[in-house]
């Protein structure tokens, strides 16, 4: 870790969905973005935002339905829409191979909770708890990430407060909610740190 820097390290292993298109520009440097599928051990899938830039892709090229290997960092920025700020989350890709392979989803971070953590029970009786940790990178900006704990580390979290620096693993996870409009109801795509080892930093 760089001074100054946190941990932000993000391995996959998946299918592209789709071939690359377009994204912004950013640093004088034209970034791609496409969706990266990877199986869970349950069969189920989380379809993830992969941002990669053209000089990678010019390295390797990628098509819908090419296996890919990604190592990179979580990033977020803000997005404002109708005159309200979205948090938008994504993969940055450092590196990305095509190979077959079985699935991976691994993350680590370390950093800071920005907010105090949320913790609560289902109707069902599990324990879980919501945290949003800040991740320093450099030139002084930082990315702010939600994470999910369940059980005994969502009681571990609950105890954290605002401030407090921890390290986790864990994986990065996308589910779908209903979102209730004027219009009717929308479905929506959350996405998240499932957090499956955490510890306090001191």
């Amino acid at each position: 870790m760089k001074q100054g820097e946190d941990i932000n390290a993000v391995f996959l292993r998946g299918e592209a969905l789709t071939d690359p298109v377009y994204s912004h520009t950013a640093g004088g440097r034209r970034f791609y973005t496409f969706p990266i599928c990877v199986e869970r051990l349950s069969g189920r899938t989380d379809t993830l935002n992969l941002l990669v830039s053209e000089e990678d892709l010019g390295k390797t090229p990628v098509s819908a339905g090419d296996s890919i290997t990604v190592e990179g960092s979580m990033r977020s920025c803000n997005h404002v829409e109708d005159g309200r700020s979205r948090l938008i989350l994504s993969i940055l890709a450092k590196s990305i191979v095509k190979e077959e392979g079985p699935p991976e989803n691994r993350i680590e971070l370390t950093g800071t909770l920005c907010k105090p953590p949320v913790y609560r029970v289902t109707p069902l009786g599990r324990e879980l708890c919501d945290v949003m940790l800040a991740i320093r990178r450099k030139y002084g900006r930082s990315d702010f990430l939600p994470l999910i704990l369940w059980g005994k580390n969502a009681k571990t979290a609950s105890e954290f407060s605002s401030g407090t620096s921890i390290a986790c693993k864990g994986r990065v996870q996308s589910r779908e909610y209903i979102k209730k409009t004027e219009q009717g109801d929308i479905v929506k795509t959350a996405f998240e740190v499932s957090v499956a080892e955490v510890s306090e930093i001191e």
